[in-house]
């Protein structure tokens, strides 16, 4: 479990093709400080299993399952990800509630800069949209933001987005950033949404039995 308040921003320092998987080597200095085999880093919103550890660096298997549902295999040498370790019981939750489950993938449309922040609109899969509201929560990346808007249906026949207000600190400290139009991102809805769904689904079934 994450709280998609991304703790440092890291590097990739190796790529090696494992045939139907990929292993990433990554260089993080605080998600490894106390990083043992085993425990889970979230890196762009996608969780993943510490397998190897090295100088400030850890090691990752991705399935063939997270490379075609994430944007983890378009990563190369050098690349920048967010990091964030799981979160301990009886922490402050200063995000929102994040599995490190990705449900898709959307590609940044626009940036508009503003003097103290800028606002980033995203392209989503139609089946996502449903989960998002104005003021609700969504993981980009890994990183826990509010959503300003929501359109389903654009004039520009764009399809569905939504928008995000970056504050100056989410600029700075995360990879988004630095993300131009055209490239895509890690999203993860909220999870409360897609229980309530999933609820009244069966509840509707229920009166109809």
């Amino acid at each position: 479990m994450f709280t998609g308040l991304v703790e440092e921003k890291g590097t990739i320092t190796a790529v090696q093709d494992l045939g139907d998987a990929v292993r990433l080597t990554i260089r993080g200095p605080v998600v490894t400080s106390d990083a043992h085999h085993g425990d889970s880093i979230a890196v762009n919103g996608c969780c993943l299993t510490v397998m190897e550890q090295g100088d400030s660096t850890f090691a990752a298997d991705v399935m063939k399952e997270s490379l075609d549902k994430t944007s983890l295999g378009d990563l190369g040498i050098g690349d920048e990800v967010n990091l964030e370790r799981a979160t301990q019981a009886g922490a402050r939750l200063g995000g929102h509630i994040v599995q490190g489950h990705v449900d898709g993938t959307g590609r940044i449309l626009d940036r508009t800069p503003s003097e103290h922040w800028e606002v980033v609109r995203i392209a989503v899969p139609a089946g996502l949209a449903k989960y998002l509201v104005d003021k609700g929560s969504v993981t980009v990346d890994g990183t826990s933001l509010t959503v300003v808007e929501v359109v389903d249906a654009d004039p520009s026949r764009e399809g569905p987005w939504f928008s995000v207000s970056l504050i100056p600190t989410t600029l700075a400290d995360t990879t988004l950033g630095s993300k131009a139009p055209g490239d895509r991102v890690n999203l993860e809805v909220d999870i409360l949404a897609k229980y309530v769904e999933r609820l009244l689904g069966a509840r509707a079934e229920g009166d109809q039995a």
